[in-house]
């Protein structure tokens, strides 16, 4: 049975490479905020609690989300295993779910960390521009328009989105690097983290994902 977490900062790839890993594997990518939503729109008891904070913009308790995640555990299609999207994002968070799969007999966990060169990703996701007309994403480093500020689809005008912006994905990494990067050590002192350099390809970085996988759980 595969059970992994993907760390790494906004931009890093984790969504790409869970969605590859759980296609080839035959496990669910389970995204705790899909999770969450689901469990309000089907206006289950964990959801209609959750829907309580969330009405009074607060954030849902690590024990609820916990309890969602327990759940979500047991469905039949992460029987084989699952890759976690979106938790836990801080050290409390990790020690609670540690607890959880001791109750659960979830022994063998792998952390795969996908490591970047922070500046690179800031110049990358900055470079990002959108069509205001179709959609169409472009990169000015990698995949550039024909004609500059112009969509090659459709004519349509580019635009770069506040996300996208310098000063926002430096917030982001800021929030990563106080709240989220501690998990890294975390994890290490168990003897559960493995990293990737995460700077290469798409195809290069499933490879060496793909390594540790066979290696922790087909070895």
């Amino acid at each position: 049975m595969i059970r992994l977490l993907l760390i790494g900062p906004p931009g890093a790839g984790k969504g790409t490479q869970a969605t590859i890993i759980s296609k080839k594997y035959g496990i669910p990518q389970i995204a705790t905020g899909d999770m969450l939503r689901q469990e309000v729109k089907s206006a289950t008891d964990l959801g209609t609690k959750a829907k309580a904070f969330m009405d009074k913009g607060e954030l849902v308790p690590d024990s609820l989300v916990i309890s969602m995640l327990e759940k979500r555990l047991k469905e039949k299609d992460a029987s084989k295993g699952f890759i976690l999207d979106g938790f836990p994002r801080t050290v409390a968070q990790a020690d609670a779910l540690d607890g959880k799969f001791k109750e659960l007999k979830i022994d063998k966990f792998v952390v795969i960390e996908l490591k970047v060169n922070e500046e690179n990703i800031i110049q990358r996701l900055s470079a990002r521009r959108v069509c205001n007309s179709c959609g169409k994403i472009f990169n000015l480093m990698t995949e550039p328009p024909k004609k500059d500020g112009t969509c090659d689809d459709c004519n349509g005008s580019l635009y770069q989105r506040d996300d996208d912006k310098e000063v926002t994905i430096r917030e982001r990494f800021k929030v990563y690097n106080s709240k989220t990067a501690p998990l890294i050590e975390y994890y290490a002192k168990k003897g559960m983290l493995k990293t990737v350099t995460a700077d290469g390809s798409i195809e290069a970085i499933n490879k060496s994902i793909a390594a540790i996988i066979d290696k922790a759980f087909n070895g």
